[in-house]
């Protein structure tokens, strides 16, 4: 064989073995890729819904309320989605909020003044699979529950700020509407206040609303034209302070540090901070494990009142024994409403030594001893 045949042959294997290597690779089936993993469904945001008695703005109650809401989208981010709606009154106007909210689909649902009571009760037992939460009430179901905060200890230090600090011993109080939880918030201020000056008397005006400022501004005109020389309210609104300020005047900032509003007479804020149960209720509900026909009243003990923004000029002996209540309060070794103690008329209310219980607070619809006038309506008691 030739050396051009040999190179031939050669060339003509090489060829075959690189056609058979083809063939057998083509008939190779490949190995199937695995799908890439579904993406699990995003879970839907718990949907929550806020009524407020008042504007977000009051300086005072809603805003505090307001707070809170934004502290539950802090905790639990894209878990939730909340909503309020604002200047909801205590009347038909509730029940249809209520109503509303439920349609566009919240499954917690929070009512924030005395007032929404009969509505959220009346909406709640036709929305069995809806949460409701209501502050300041006493009525409960299966699917809705209470939440208070004991504001009777803001007032009570807030107090004995008050009585050391006024000239003229006489203490006004703005006062919203005549129920338990005002009544009891007069009182504890002027108990907080005669625990340091015994001499102490105090005068109320009431407007009977919550927010209202012209009637505030011009209650607390009527207060200070009486004597009072220091001014506490239960009403929403800075006015109270505002009022203070232009006439000279000292006051509290009431449910919010409303320093800003009047800082040469404001001496004090008693703040609520509904944070801690408001994100403790979410995270319930969150979680499956939200149960209703129950209430809270939370306290000094639990974080959720507290007296800042305490005025430079207080002496120091006072902040003191404010620190000392705080911690009294804080470990249960303090009691604000403790025997004796008798009533304006000079009916014994406590005995010597006995401590009310809550169920005692709950009922307040009388004067203490140093309070002026009746409680409207209590003598129907």
């Amino acid at each position: 064989m030739t050396d051009f045949h040999k190179r031939t042959w050669f060339r003509a294997a090489a060829l075959s073995v690189v056609a058979a290597a083809l063939i057998v690779g083509c008939g190779k089936k490949e190995e199937p890729k695995p799908a890439p993993a579904a993406e699990a469904p995003k879970a839907e945001p718990l949907k929550i819904a806020f009524a407020y008695v008042g504007p977000v703005g009051d300086g005072g109650w809603t805003f505090a309320h307001d707070n809170a809401r934004k502290a539950i989208e802090a905790e639990f981010g894209d878990k939730v989605k909340t909503t309020f709606t604002e200047s909801v009154s205590e009347s038909a106007d509730a029940e249809r909020n209520f109503r509303d909210m439920v349609a566009q689909g919240n499954k917690l649902i929070f009512g924030t003044t005395f007032g929404y009571m009969e509505p959220m009760l009346k909406v709640a037992a036709d929305s069995k699979d809806v949460k409701f939460e209501h502050a300041t009430g006493f009525k409960q179901a299966d699917n809705m529950r209470t939440y208070d905060s004991r504001t009777y200890e803001g007032a009570y230090m807030a107090g004995v700020i008050a009585g050391k600090m006024t000239k003229t011993n006489t203490l006004g109080v703005v006062a919203s509407i005549p129920i338990p939880e005002v009544v009891r918030n007069i009182n504890s201020f002027t108990l907080g206040a005669q625990s340091v000056n015994p001499k102490i008397k105090t005068k109320v005006v009431w407007v009977n609303e919550w927010f209202n400022p012209p009637k505030e501004t011009e209650a607390a005109t009527s207060l200070i034209n009486s004597g009072a020389d220091i001014l506490f309210q239960n009403t929403d609104s800075p006015a109270v302070l505002k009022t203070a300020e232009a006439k000279g005047k000292r006051a509290f900032g009431w449910d919010s540090d409303m320093t800003a509003y009047g800082p040469k007479a404001h001496l004090a804020s008693s703040v609520i901070n509904w944070a801690p149960y408001y994100i403790k209720a979410t995270r319930e509900a969150l979680e499956g494990k939200w149960v209703g026909g129950t209430g809270v009243w939370w306290g000094v003990k639990e974080g959720a009142i507290d007296i800042v923004s305490i005025a430079e000029d207080v002496p120091a002996e006072t902040k003191t024994k404010i620190d000392e209540i705080k911690a009294g309060l804080k470990d249960g070794s303090f009691a604000i409403w403790k025997g004796p103690l008798v009533d304006n008329t000079g009916k014994t209310l406590l005995k010597k030594d006995e401590v009310a219980d809550d169920k005692f607070l709950s009922g307040v619809l009388f004067y203490v001893k140093g309070v002026e006038g009746k409680v409207p309506g209590g003598d129907k008691k």
